[in-house]
């Protein structure tokens, strides 16, 4: 039970490595009002009024909600009022979105009945320029996702 060959010998086998469990979303009520920038690694909410830019990852844009500014994502779906221009990698419009400003976009989805006054344009990104233009955008670093497939030289 107790041998010396024991004594001093720490149990050396790695703790099981835990899968990172996603973060809730950040969420703006619907009587809240920022004036001001907002920057996130995950997802985002919004039912409020925000006047300012807004990186993230996903941004859920409620009936509720009113943004004027730039947005910069990897998805969005709107489903309120936006002024600004959007940029992202899928964009989802429904029904009861209303936006004015240009969509720069991978993929589009427009459901019948939203509201668009603006241009839209398709981005054609190699994966690797998509992510680290992303990362430079959600970041604040480099410039902003563009629709150039060059690299400098």
């Amino acid at each position: 039970m107790f041998s010396k060959k024991s004594k001093g010998k720490v149990n050396q086998t790695p703790a099981p490595v835990q899968p990172t469990k996603p973060a809730a979303p950040s969420l703006i009520s619907g009587d809240l009002k920022i004036v001001g920038d907002l920057n996130s690694d995950g997802e985002i909410q919004v039912d409020g009024t925000i006047e300012g830019d807004i990186r993230t990852k996903s941004l859920l844009v409620g009936e509720t909600a009113d943004i004027k500014g730039e947005i910069v994502a990897d998805t969005v779906r709107v489903h309120g009022r936006i002024n600004g221009q959007i940029k992202a990698r899928a964009v989802l419009l429904s029904k009861t979105a209303h936006v004015v400003g240009d969509i720069m976009h991978e993929d589009l989805a427009i459901e019948t009945g939203a509201f668009l006054e603006g241009h839209c344009k398709r981005m054609v990104l190699p994966v690797e320029k998509a992510k680290s233009d992303l990362k430079a955008a959600l970041t604040g670093t480099g410039d902003a996702i563009s629709t150039s497939g060059a690299k400098p030289a």
